[in-house]
């Protein structure tokens, strides 16, 4: 997710909002008189969404460096994409970052040393995946974490641009030899602070870009895990210990349940067989790829990954997909001690 100023877009941005609600309005059979109230009410939605959400303080706790230092072999490099949610804003511990929870859990799973490099932007769009991975590329990175959306959510970038940009990010890493792992848009109609009916627009628009992106990502050579309202339905119950201060951010719990989600996909692009693996459920299995992209936006920790049928790699629906719902690698608690190297963070992840 970004900064909580981007929250709210202002100026034309504001107008195009307007336009867009009056024109959904219509669509729908609505008077323009509701259309108009209903312009108003997201206008001061937003408003209010930008007061009650704090601006950024300070930038997120550096994570940079080597993990697991002790084991033997040549160390694999992991980089870290995209905005807040990647570079772990709302955390004031370096372990507590997903980055240091994906390279922690990686070094202990693989038993080799993980160089980690981050490379993410607090308020970063999809349009800056292109400076992140020209970065990135000069570390020779062996796997790469993108996450990245909520902002272009939250700043109305057309989802085709958006998805062309993330796309074009990973077809560089993937012609680089860099598995790619992404964790789509979060589901911003979960983020209480933002009222309906804005909270419903945003809701519809995550999924939509979501689904995008993992038929995009897909295409492209990567993987995908869907984030959507991961933090949800425990956001509702247990607030103050899933999201930061800021009531936006995830908190050091909350970053630690997204990266359980994606550490086994992170092990299955490194050819790596995750060590429990998730029992079969009724929405595991292929799919077509669009479909699969539509039903892994529903279901937040869902991997999609392409996938051959007697050997080919299409359909009559288009490009074959492997849906996974896995079972996370443990979300306990995250320790409230210790020095900044000590990287030792979540149950199972650790």
């Amino acid at each position: 997710m970004g900064v909580a100023h981007s929250v709210v877009p202002g100026g034309e941005r504001w107008r195009q909002a307007r336009r867009l609600v009056r024109l959904a309005a219509i669509g729908t059979g609505a008077t323009a008189a509701a259309a108009v109230a209903t312009g108003g009410v997201l206008v001061g939605q937003a408003r209010q969404a930008r007061r009650t959400i704090p601006m950024a303080e300070a930038p997120p706790p550096r994570c940079d460096g080597m993990y697991g230092a002790k084991f033997p072999g040549p160390a694999l490099t992991m980089v870290v994409l995209g905005d807040s949610s990647a570079a772990g804003y709302g955390v004031h511990r370096r372990r507590e970052t997903p980055g240091a929870l994906l390279a922690t859990g990686l070094s202990r799973r693989l038993h080799r040393p993980v160089q980690l490099h981050r490379f993410a932007v607090v308020g970063a769009i999809s349009a800056a995946l292109r400076h992140q991975v020209e970065a990135a590329l000069e570390c020779r990175p062996d796997i790469a974490v993108i996450l990245i959306g909520g902002n272009d959510i939250t700043n109305r970038t057309p989802r085709g641009l958006a998805v062309r940009y993330l796309v074009e990010a990973v077809h560089t890493l993937r012609d680089a030899g860099c598995e790619v792992v992404v964790g789509t848009c979060p589901d911003l109609g979960a983020i209480r602070p933002i009222q309906p009916p804005l909270r419903w627009l945003a809701h519809r628009w995550s999924r939509q870009l979501a689904a995008a992106q993992t038929v995009a990502v897909v295409e492209a050579g990567g993987w995908t895990v869907s984030l959507g309202d991961l933090l949800g339905p425990r956001f509702a119950a247990e607030p103050t210990r899933m999201f930061a201060w800021d009531r936006f951010h995830p908190s050091a719990e909350g970053y630690a349940m997204a990266a359980a989600a994606l550490l086994p996909t992170m092990l299955s692009a490194l050819g790596a067989t995750p060590e429990r693996r998730a029992t079969p459920t009724r929405g595991d299995g292929v799919r077509s790829l669009p479909k699969a992209a539509q039903e892994a936006a529903r279901h937040a920790g869902t991997e999609v990954s392409g996938v051959q049928v007697r050997g080919r790699d299409r359909g009559p629906a288009g490009r074959w997909a492997q849906l996974r719902r896995r079972a996370f690698f443990g979300v306990g608690a995250v320790p409230q001690h210790g020095s900044a190297s000590d990287t030792s963070t979540v149950e199972g992840l650790a």
